[in-house]
């Protein structure tokens, strides 16, 4: 079992010795993030199919795509990165998320779910992505 399988499932109670990066994908491969952890944890989403708005107003600076990808680390507000939605990773060592499973790391959890992939920092902000509504809080 990958290191990130054990982490998802165990609710991260294995502790990396120094910074990794983690890729992991919903079962449906439309979400696919990277999780980062060491000192301090942060994750990097990308949804690639998605519908109606996008979770905030696109800023006047953004001149590409606007809505395919969320950062956030432990602590603080979540950012939306303005662009368009690099390749998916098809290497074979990218987890699935099972829906039902939540995965800790450092301050952040996030929930698969049939319905998208909510994950929260410990200040209380998050973000919902799902094919049919994306959210930021």
């Amino acid at each position: 079992m990958h290191r990130l399988a054990v982490l998802f499932c165990l609710g991260g109670l294995a502790a990396p010795a120094a910074a990794d990066v983690f890729p992991f994908k919903t079962p449906s491969g439309n979400i696919q993030c990277y999780v980062g952890v060491g000192d301090s944890s942060d994750i990097d989403c990308t949804i690639w199919d998605r519908a109606g708005p996008p979770a905030a107003p696109k800023p006047a600076s953004c001149r590409g795509p606007w809505g395919h990808r969320v950062q956030m680390a432990e602590r603080g507000p979540v950012s939306l990165i303005c662009g368009a939605p690099g390749p998916r990773n098809t290497a074979p060592g990218v987890e699935v998320a099972p829906y039902g499973q939540t995965g800790r790391w450092g301050g952040i959890s996030c929930s698969s779910t049939p319905q998208g992939l909510d994950c929260r920092n410990g200040s209380g902000h998050g973000f919902r992505l799902s094919r049919a509504s994306q959210q930021v809080w």
